[in-house]
């Protein structure tokens, strides 16, 4: 385990291989599982900002459930994006050929908002877990099956998993940060 700051990293993001390899999962994390995307506190407002633009990006499913459910819901003690009919996440979009899209990055790649997504869904594999007693957080590797494909390709590519979130981890933390870890994990 690594402690760069306040936040303990798990051997596992630095260790094992990862690479999202799309043209194998479809992005099948986001229409799987049992809850939305995790949400940041900070980041429920910025939902509220944005979700007038995201809209026109969204299947009619998707802002049906919004509609329904909020632009966020309540799971236990922490907030997620709704689903549509207990399966995709409300803000998925499909491609051409079938594959999961987030909305709210679609929008921000046309330049309509300045947001590219929520930050769970920018760093997965990697699930943050805070601690409220302290200023710590740990972050984890989240291993799930249908994310195989990618694990095969990172092994094949040689890309750890820190490697793979870095635009994500830099998004989070700094490059200072990033730069902390990268060299404490390549030190003899």
């Amino acid at each position: 385990m690594y402690i760069i700051g306040s936040i303990l990293v798990s051997d596992d993001v630095t260790d094992e291989h990862f690479a999202c390899n799309l043209a194998a999962c479809k992005g099948a994390c986001c229409w799987e599982g049992d809850y939305g995307a995790p949400l940041e506190e900070e980041e429920l407002p910025i939902l509220e900002d944005i979700y007038p633009a995201v809209s026109p990006y969204l299947t009619q499913a998707g802002r049906q459930a919004i509609a329904e459910q909020g632009l966020y819901v309540r799971n236990g003690k922490s907030h997620d994006t709704p689903l549509v009919d207990d399966a995709a996440c409300a803000y998925m979009t499909l491609d051409e050929t079938g594959t999961a899209q987030c909305g709210i990055e679609r929008a921000y790649n046309d330049g309509a908002i300045g947001w590219k997504k929520p930050i769970s869904c920018h760093l997965y594999p990697i699930r943050v877990k805070k601690n409220p007693q302290t200023d710590f957080e740990a972050l984890n590797y989240d291993v799930w099956d249908i994310c195989s494909a990618a694990c095969s390709l990172g092994a094949r590519e040689k890309i750890r998993i820190f490697e793979f979130a870095k635009p994500a981890l830099v998004r989070k933390y700094g490059q200072a940060w990033y730069d902390e870890l990268a060299a404490a994990v390549d030190r003899p």
